[in-house]
């Protein structure tokens, strides 16, 4: 049996479905990937639990450049993504302050992440991969101190 619809109608009707919203017949909006990246950062620092996103290399780097004159901190370190034309996959590299429940927390990025990007950008988010690279002890902050031990005066 033959089918009776137009395959050109239903072309159309299909094209129409995967537009998405960052496509009109008026034009096309194209998202930079360093959009995402920063979007998805601030949204990742946003969690409590996160101390911190980046290597160990990426946050040495970071401690530098904040003590230059008028440097600033880039929001989308620890963060890469890939960007297409309608979805978008976010990888985070975080540091967690001790306690508290990596799940939790792991779940909490995922949800903010992906509710950033997607009502900023327009984009689909198709996954938010995160990896725990290191855990913060209140005792690292005492270390970093002036240096002052308390046993010798």
């Amino acid at each position: 049996m033959a089918s009776t619809t137009d395959p050109a109608a239903k072309s159309q009707d299909m094209e129409k479905v995967n537009a998405g919203p960052l496509t009109s017949s008026q034009g096309t909006t194209t998202v930079a990937d360093v959009v995402v990246q920063k979007i998805a950062g601030l949204a990742t620092r946003e969690i409590p639990g996160v101390y911190d996103l980046g290597g160990g290399a990426a946050r040495a780097f970071s401690a530098l450049r904040e003590r230059i004159p008028g440097a600033t901190a880039s929001a989308g370190q620890g963060v890469s993504v890939e960007v297409g034309e309608k979805q978008a996959a976010v990888d985070l590299q975080i540091v967690v302050e001790y306690g508290v429940s990596i799940a939790d927390v792991a779940r909490s990025i995922r949800r903010n992440v992906i509710s950033a990007v997607e009502g900023m950008t327009g984009l689909e988010v198709v996954e938010v991969n995160i990896n725990v690279g290191d855990l913060h002890l209140p005792s690292d902050e005492e270390e970093d101190g002036s240096g002052d031990s308390g046993r010798v005066q």
